[in-house]
Formats: structure tokens, sequence, C-alpha cells
């Protein structure tokens, strides 16, 4: 599906389809998606939505999960994901790349590339990854103003709070933290870096009705959980934040090797996306009809 012809785009924001798959029950599943290729790929394998990682972004761009991106950069990876895909997106918007004023500007760029909804974390800058050590945390009425100020700007976008206290504040720390954003008007709380399906359990009994993203990042600090498993602990949404990067980064290291050594890719290509795959991937044959029948419809007018 091209998405050229504006009968072809969704006709609801995106952050309203967003709250419509929320509210049809179950738990929504966001897999990270690092680019416009593995967006179609997710949609392509039946997912209803997707996730955008700032760990993922940056990578992508050879550069450490340190707060480096801007807000511009990252819109141009959403209009990728909300383009080619034409699916709701989850975007990591980091601390919210400054204060009150800056976060409305995310939250105004972020809508107009196509956002579905943005997480905005408590740290300060520069942020960490939520895995790794010695987070430093911001005030929770400074972190209440950013989410006060996100609700201000958006005209649809869904706002999640997210919660890095666990680690130095303890379960108690994060929960108060987490009231303190849905006061300020956060739609959704992101509890980052629990350790156990105990704590996320806890976490959740102690916010009862509120929307719950849970974080199933490979080689971190949260046990291995299944959709269904943190469905059952009491969350709405979870993420596979960089998975999609991960699998993607490994496949090309052996392939840079490969070549390297043999001087051919004849090895691997049994590990490639074929021609024809790729083609039906990014849909080149709808394309190519679009632009065959506007070219058939034009009638040159008669000299005079």
């Amino acid at each position: 599906m091209p998405y050229l012809l504006a009968s072809d785009c969704p006709a609801q924001p995106a952050g309203e389809r967003l709250r419509a798959l929320l509210e049809r029950g179950g738990i929504l599943r966001l897999p990270g998606a690092h680019n416009g290729m593995a967006a179609l790929q997710a949609r392509a394998a039946g997912f209803d939505a997707l996730y955008l990682s700032g760990a993922a972004m940056s990578a992508s761009m050879g550069l450490p999960d340190l707060g480096i991106l801007t807000v511009e950069e990252v819109a141009f990876f959403i209009r990728q994901l909300a383009r080619a895909s034409g699916l709701p997106v989850l975007v990591d918007g980091d601390t919210g790349y400054g204060e009150a004023l800056n976060v409305m500007h995310m939250v105004r760029a972020f809508e107009d590339a196509g956002a579905a909804a943005v997480h905005i974390e408590d740290q300060l800058l520069p942020k960490k990854c939520g895995h790794l050590n010695d987070k430093k945390l911001a005030n929770a009425d400074d972190m209440a103003a950013k989410i006060v100020a996100a609700v201000k700007a958006r005209r649809h976008l869904y706002i999640v709070a997210r919660t890095d206290a666990a680690a130095s504040e303890g379960l108690a720390g994060a929960v108060a933290r987490a009231q303190r954003y849905l006061e300020a008007g956060a739609d959704a709380i992101f509890p980052e870096a629990l350790s156990s399906a105990a704590m996320f359990r806890e976490f959740a009994q102690r916010l009862p009705g509120v929307p719950l993203l849970a974080n199933m990042t490979e080689f971190g600090r949260t046990p291995f959980l299944t959709a269904d498993e943190f469905e059952a602990l009491g969350y709405r949404m979870v993420i596979w934040p960089v998975s999609s990067l991960r699998v993607a980064n490994k496949a090309q290291a052996l392939l840079y090797a490969a070549l390297a050594r043999d001087g051919s890719t004849h090895g691997m290509l049994a590990q490639m996306q074929t021609r024809a795959e790729l083609y039906a991937t990014i849909g080149l044959p709808d394309y190519e009809a679009l632009d065959a029948s506007i070219v058939a419809s034009i009638t040159p007018g008669l000299a005079v």
C-alpha cells in the first residue's frame, strides 16, 4: 500500500487510533521498529502499533543513547515509520529535549510527524539507558511540569510518563512519582527497569486502573516475560524496543565478516531477502500500478 492517495491514509489522528486500540482490551503489543523497512515488516507480521526507541535510533546512527539526538532527527524517524506502515507509533521522547517550552515544541513536532504517543522520562541529562546504573533523577515537580506542558501542547498525542526511580528510590518512590505524574495529566505510566515479576505485579496493584507500559528489553534488568504474562500482571502495553535493531546488526556483522573473508557474498545468499521479497515488502508493484493509472488518465488537449 503506497499511502500516496488521500483515500489510503488513516482518517483519524494517530493518537485517537492508539486510544481505540487500548480500549479494545487485552495488552497492546508494540514491537520496536528502527526504520521504515522494519515498520513494514512488523505490520506484515500482524502488529497494530509500533514503538520507536531512542536507543535504536541513536545506535542506528552510530551514537550512544545519551540524549544526543535532536527533535528534528527523531521526527525524521517518526515520519519513516508512520508513512511506511500507517500504524500508530509510540515514540521515545527521552527527557523532553529541555524544559517545559521545549517539551511543548517536541509534542507539536512529533504530532506533525505522525506520532501517536510519546513517553517522557524523569532523568537528568546526560540521560542513560534505563537498565544502566547511576541514573540521575529530576525533581518530581520538575518532571510533573513537563507533563503539564505536554498536555497543554497536544492535540491528540497520548502522553506516557516514564519513571526511572525504582533503582534508586525503590518501588515506593517510583509509585509516588507515578501518582504525581498522573495528577499532572499523564495518560499512562511506564515504570522502567523493574527487576522481577513480583515488582511488576506490586507496582500495578498500587496503581489500580492506571494504564501501564512494560519494557521487555533483552540483556537488561527485567526477566524474560511474555506479553500474556505482562497482561496477567496488570499491564496494558508492552514494548520490545531494540530487538529489531539487534537482529539486523548481528546479521550485518556476519555479512561483513563473510565478505571480508571470502571476497564474495555468495555464502550469505540463503540469509538474504531476495529482490522479489524486497519489492513485495515495499510495495513496488502498487506504486508502479498507481503511477501507470495516473499517466494513463491524462489526455493532451487539442491544439487550436
